[in-house]
C-alpha cells in the first residue's frame, strides 16, 4: 500500500439525457454534476489560508484539522481532475492544481504508461521464479480489454515476446492461434496509436491461420482445429460467452486482465456474492484456470476467494491492488510535487510557467521512484511466500494482532480461521501470495501510523529520506521546499514503512515488538540505525543485481532480514 489513506466515493446524476441521442449533452450533464459533487465535498473541508487551517462556515467540527483532500476520478481522469482543479482554484483552496491529479498540467498515466508497467513488474516477477524471462522467452497471453485501453494496450505492448493469442472486450473476441510476436507486436502498436480503435481494426492479413475477429453480437463462432489446439478446447462451435469462458480457462502462460468486470471467482462461491451481474455468463471458477500467473492490470478482475484457490492450485498471481498500485502512486507522487513547487510559486521563488516545465520534465524520475515501490514490493512478497509452512504460526499470531488493534477483518479480507492456516501448514502448505498481500499491506499501515503518530517522520536525521521520495531535479534546487514540505511526516513514515516491510518481512518488526516490549516506532528506529551502521542498502542493491537464481537472491535476502534482526 502506497497511500496512507483514502476511500472511495462516487455521485449519481439523475437526469442524464441518452447518450444514443446527443452524447455532447450526456457528457456535459455528467460534467456539471460532478462540479456539483466537488463543491459540496470542498464545502466541508478544512482549508489553510496564511498558514494557518481554517474550518469552513456552518460546519460543526468533531474531529481535529484535516485539510488534507485530494481527489482522482476513476473515469475521464485528464477531463474531470481539470474541472476539480478550476473548482479548488476559484474557492482558493490550499492545494491548487494539486488537488486532482492528472489533469492537463500533471502526469498522463496513458501516455506513461505506468500502471500497465507496475503491474507488467509483477508479471516479471512471477515468470523469474518459474525460470523465464518474459523480455526475451516468448509466453503465450490470453487477455480481457482492447489495444485502445490504458492498461490492456500499454501492457501487450511491454514485451516484443508476447504472443496474444485470444483477448476479448465488451463489443469483440480476437482469435489469433499462432501469432508472430514481432508482426503482432508492431500491429498491436499501430492500433494503440489511433485516436479510437477495436479489435476489428486489426490487419486480418497479419492473423494466423484460423484465427480471426468476432463481434460479441454473434449467435455461435465456428472454431477452426488451430483455435481449439491454442485453447484446448474440443468444441468445433461455440456462443459467444461460451467462448469468453474458454478463453479464460484457455492453457496459455499468462491471463492478463486490463478491462473492467470480475471474471473468476472460487468455486465456493456463488455468482451473487461476485456483485457484477452483468458478467454472470462468462464467469469461470478459478479452480478450473489453466494459465500458469495471472496479472491484475484491472480492478476485480478476480475475487480474493479466486486468488487465494488458483494459488493453492499452483498458479501465479497477486492482487489487484498490489498489481496496478503504479497509478495511484504516481498521483501520490505528483500530488506531493505540487505542494512543494506551489509553495515556491506563491511566495515568489518560481513562476507558474517555469514550473509547468518541470513537472512533464521529471516524467521519467517519477516514473522510476513509483517502479521501484512496485519492485520491491512484489520482491517482498516472494520473500514472505518463501517461509512456507514453518512460519505459518508466526503469521497466525500476527494476523491476531492486527484484528486486535482495529486493523484487519478477516472475513472482508478473505482470510481463513486460525485453525484452517494451521491445518495446511501441517499439510505442508503456507499462507498464498494474496493472503499475504493482505498482511503486507496492513502491516505498512500499521507501521506507517505508529511512525507518524510518534513522531519520528519528523526527526531530523530522516531528511535524506524525505528528500529521496522527490525526483532529482528538485532535490537540491528545492531542498528548503521539500524539507518543510506540509506532508514532510506523513511522507517519511509512509517511505520508512514501505521499506522495514519490504526489506524485513511483516514478522520480525511485530515480533520484535511483541517480544522486547517495544513499540513499531522503536522498531522503526532501531531499523534506521542498523541499516545504516551496517551500510545495507548497497547490500541490498548488490544482492538484487547479482548474477544468480531467483529463489537464491531471496534466500540471501532472508539471511540478511534475520541478521538485521538481532542486532
Amino acid at each position: 500500500v502506497i497511500v496512507p489513506t483514502g476511500a472511495k466515493g462516487g455521485f449519481y446524476p439523475k437526469q442524464l439525457p441518452s447518450p444514443a441521442i446527443d452524447r455532447d449533452a450526456w457528457f456535459e450533464e455528467g460534467k456539471e454534476s460532478y462540479r456539483i459533487f466537488i463543491r459540496s465535498l470542498l464545502s466541508i473541508t478544512d482549508n489553510i489560508v496564511g498558514g494557518a487551517v481554517v474550518h469552513p462556515d456552518s460546519v460543526v467540527i468533531h474531529d481535529g484539522e484535516d485539510p488534507y483532500f485530494v481527489v482522482a476520478a476513476d473515469k475521464g481522469t485528464a477531463t474531470f481532475s481539470d474541472v476539480a482543479n478550476a473548482i479548488a482554484i476559484d474557492r482558493g483552496f490550499w492545494l491548487g492544481d494539486a488537488f486532482a491529479s492528472g489533469g492537463s498540467v500533471g502526469y498522463d498515466h496513458k501516455a506513461m504508461g505506468i500502471t500497465a508497467k507496475g503491474a507488467w513488474i509483477s508479471v516479471q516477477r512471477h515468470f523469474l521464479e518459474m525460470g523465464t524471462d518474459v523480455q526475451t522467452d516468448t509466453i503465450r497471453v490470453a487477455g480481457c480489454g482492447d489495444m485502445s485501453g490504458d492498461v490492456f494496450g500499454n501492457g501487450m505492448l511491454l514485451s516484443k515476446a508476447i504472443k496474444l493469442v485470444a483477448a476479448f472486450d465488451h463489443r469483440h473476441i480476437f482469435l489469433d492461434p499462432d501469432p508472430d510476436p514481432a508482426a503482432s507486436w508492431a500491429e498491436r502498436e499501430r492500433m494503440f496509436n489511433l485516436p479510437r480503435s477495436s479489435w476489428a481494426d486489426y490487419d486480418p492479413s497479419l492473423i494466423s491461420t484460423g484465427g480471426g475477429v468476432f463481434a460479441r453480437s454473434e449467435k455461435s463462432i465456428k472454431l477452426t482445429p488451430q483455435v481449439r489446439e491454442a485453447l484446448g478446447i474440443e468444441a468445433e462451435e461455440m456462443e459467444p460467452n461460451a467462448l469468453i469462458s474458454a478463453i479464460l480457462k484457455a492453457t496459455v502462460d499468462l491471463l492478463w486482465f486490463g478491462g473492467i468486470g470480475t471474471y473468476v471467482k472460487a468455486a465456493a462461491e456463488a455468482h451473487i456474492e461476485v456483485g457484477d451481474p452483468a458478467n454472470d455468463r462468462l464467469r469461470v471458477n478459478a479452480e478450473d484456470i489453466r494459465a500458469r500467473a495471472i496479472g491484475e492490470g484491472a480492478n476485480l478482475g478476480v475475487t480474493q476467494a479466486a486468488r487465494i484457490a488458483f494459488s493453492m492450485k499452483g498458479g501465479r498471481i497477486n492482487t489487484d491492488f498490489i498489481d496496478n498500485s503504479a497509478g495511484v502512486d504516481c498521483s501520490d507522487n505528483e500530488v506531493n510535487i505540487k505542494i512543494a513547487l506551489n509553495r515556491e510559486v506563491i511566495e515568489g521563488r518560481l513562476d507558474m510557467a517555469n514550473r509547468n516545465i518541470l513537472l512533464p520534465a521529471m516524467t521519467d524520475d517519477v516514473a522510476h521512484l513509483v517502479l521501484e515501490d512496485n519492485r520491491l514490493q512484489t520482491l517482498a512478497l516472494s520473500f514472505l511466500e518463501n517461509d512456507g509452512p514453518v512460519s505459518v504460526p508466526s503469521f497466525v499470531r500476527l494476523t491476531e494482532i492486527l484484528e486486535a488493534g482495529g486493523r484487519l477483518d478477516r472475513a472482508v479480507e478473505g482470510l481463513a480461521t486460525n485453525e484452517e492456516y494451521l491445518r495446511r501448514a501441517q499439510d505442508g502448505a503456507g499462507l498464498t501470495r494474496p493472503e499475504l498481500a493482505v498482511l503486507l499491506a496492513t502491516s505498512k499501515l500499521a507501521l506507517q501510523d505508529a511512525i507518524e503518530t510518534g513522531g519520528l517522520g519528523l526527526d531530523p536525521a530522516l531528511e535524506s529520506d524525505l528528500i529521496a521520495a522527490f525526483p532529482s531535479a528538485m532535490q537540491e534546487r528545492f531542498k528548503s521546499a521539500i524539507l518543510e514540505h506540509r506532508l514532510r511526516g506523513e511522507i517519511v513514515a509512509t517511505k520508512l514503512a514501505n521499506r522495514i516491510v519490504n526489506r524485513l518481512g511483516v514478522l520480525h518488526p511485530f515480533e520484535l515488538a511483541e517480544e522486547e516490549g517495544a513499540s513499531l516506532r522503536d522498531i522503526a528506529m532501531m531499523f534506521v540505525v542498523t541499516e545504516r551502521l551496517f551500510g545495507l542498502q548497497p547490500l541490498w542493491e548488490e544482492i538484487e543485481t547479482a548474477a544468480m537464481s531467483e529463489s537464491a537472491r531471496i534466500a540471501v535476502l532472508d539471511e540478511i532480514a534475520v541478521a538485521t534482526r538481532s542486532q
